[in-house]
Formats: C-alpha cells, sequence, structure tokens
C-alpha cells in the first residue's frame, strides 16, 4: 500500500498470515464463484477467499472495497477459511425447529399438481391435494406458494 506521494505507507494492525490455497481448492472457490447453482452467500465467500489468497498479504480494507462488503466480512470469512478450510465456507445450521415435512413429500405435491388431475375436477383445491396426499390444506397452500 502507498500514499499518494508514492511512500509506503505502514500496514495496521497485527500481520496476517498468508492464506495460501491448493490446486483442488482454488479449483472448487473458482466453481462456486461461478456456478449459477451456487447460493449467492457462498459464492461472495469464494470471492473473498480467493481475493485473499497468496503469498502477499493483500489489505483487508482493500479487499473489503473491490468486493464491496465490510472489512469486518473479509476478516470474518478469511479467518474462518484458515481455520477451517473450505468447510468453513458453508452455512451453519440455522436455530428453529428442522422441517416435518421431507423433500420427497414437497416433490410429490408439485408432481401431482402439475400432471395429475382429480376425480370430478378440472383442477386440484388445496383441500382436494391436502386428501390426495395426507398433509394439511395449510402445508399444500405453502408447498403452492413456494413452488
Amino acid at each position: 500500500m502507498s500514499s499518494s506521494a508514492g511512500v509506503p505507507v505502514p500496514r495496521r494492525g497485527p500481520k496476517l498470515e498468508p492464506l495460501l490455497l491448493g490446486d483442488d481448492e482454488r479449483a472448487v472457490l473458482e466453481r462456486w464463484t461461478r456456478r449459477a447453482t451456487s447460493a449467492q452467500a457462498l459464492a461472495l465467500r469464494a470471492r473473498i477467499v480467493l481475493a485473499c489468497a497468496g503469498p502477499e498479504v493483500p489489505p483487508i480494507v482493500e479487499v473489503a472495497r473491490n468486493l464491496r462488503v465490510s472489512a469486518d466480512t473479509v476478516r470474518k470469512w478469511r479467518r474462518r477459511f484458515l481455520a477451517e478450510r473450505l468447510d468453513g465456507l458453508a452455512d451453519e445450521p440455522r436455530p428453529g425447529r428442522p422441517p416435518t415435512i421431507g423433500v420427497e413429500q414437497v416433490e410429490a405435491v408439485v408432481i401431482a399438481t402439475l400432471e395429475g388431475i382429480p376425480k370430478n375436477a378440472t383442477h386440484w383445491s388445496r383441500k382436494s391435494m391436502a386428501e390426495h396426499s395426507g398433509l394439511s390444506k395449510s402445508t399444500v397452500g405453502r408447498i403452492w406458494r413456494k413452488f
């Protein structure tokens, strides 16, 4: 980092450990940044780690400015990656009650809705789909709103 006069400005804060990546890790991180199905949060974390990678440690504030995030966000994900590597970038389980309806049940409702027609009707109602699937009417409504 240098000032406008070309004189180097000393780094503030503790000396940071270089973030070195293996070829496999770099490939995974780059894939996460490009893949359309990656969660945007995971893609951003991967971009942060890639921007911080290398034997020369770039200034945290510069990485933050380039990626339009806070310096604290860069510090957090850099630190987490150094401690846990790729596993540290994944979302941790959220608190709260786990879902009680399985993916298979949701999939069955969506497929039946799109591909089937109930007896003696032209389309599914929440009530008829609830009776068909064994789920509650409100659950069927939530599934339909989501999909």
